[in-house]
């Protein structure tokens, strides 16, 4: 059990990567509170799961745009476990696909506080509650390579949240190592909103592992950086695409 006695946060817990990251790390003895916005169901299934397989878990619903729904998230952890060891800013998306020629600026607001701005202000919000542990970030693919048609504003959100992942690795170490993945094609309903079908079989055909990845090959991955198995691994912000971008 390699989080036995650690609390963890995960932001958008209840549904996708997220559900599956809070599994995993329940599962290697983490007590676990997960956020969500609208996904209820989801999290009380999540939640459930871990209860049944012995652990301890709660589920919180809150607008982690808001300071207020960021420190709701924060506090009820801390009462109802103690303390914060793991933070995984999961929570985010791209909302939808806008070029700059038709973009609001409200829309570009939208897309930055709700991939970096919510981060900025969870990674705040927990360290008051952190004497050491982990801060695991969800980056994306687009980050590298700058998305898809109309995934500007998305793109440059996860982009600078790569680079926030560089600067706060320099300023919490040693004590809090910060590192984060760059997923690509995760067979997510992120994919089935905003990804037509052809394009997810044409990213199949072409993958040198000839396939899409799996919420648990992510899940995996924040595994690892959670625990003490990377514990001289800090500042990175590491590709998780079956081969199609290396960097």
């Amino acid at each position: 059990m390699k989080l036995t006695g650690k609390t963890a946060i995960i932001t958008g817990g209840g549904r996708d990567i997220g559900a599956a990251v809070a599994r995993k790390l329940a599962s290697e003895g983490a007590r676990v509170a997960i956020s969500y916005f609208e996904s209820s169901n989801g999290a009380d299934s999540v939640v459930a799961d871990i209860e049944g397989a012995g652990g301890k878990a709660i589920a919180v619903q809150a607008d982690l745009n808001t300071q207020d729904g960021v420190d709701a998230l924060v506090g009820a952890t801390v009462d109802a476990f103690g303390s914060i060891d793991l933070l995984v800013n999961n929570a985010g998306g791209l909302i939808a696909r806008k070029t700059i020629a038709d973009m609001e600026l409200e829309h570009w607001n939208a897309v930055m506080t709700l991939n970096l701005t919510s981060t900025f202000m969870m990674t705040k919000a927990c360290l008051a509650h952190m004497d050491s542990g982990a801060i695991v970030n969800i980056a994306s693919q687009a980050g590298r390579d700058g998305g898809g048609p109309g995934a500007v504003a998305y793109a440059t959100s996860k982009g600078a949240v790569m680079t926030m992942t560089r600067g706060l690795a320099k300023e919490l170490g040693p004590d809090i190592r910060v590192n984060a993945l760059c997923p690509g094609m995760i067979d997510t309903d992120f994919h089935n909103i905003h990804t037509p079908d052809a394009g997810r079989r044409g990213f199949e055909a072409n993958a040198p592992l000839k396939r899409q990845g799996h919420v648990d090959d992510a899940a995996n991955l924040v595994l690892f950086l959670a625990c003490d198995d990377s514990a001289f691994i800090t500042g990175t912000n590491i590709d998780i695409n079956g081969g199609m971008l290396f960097s």
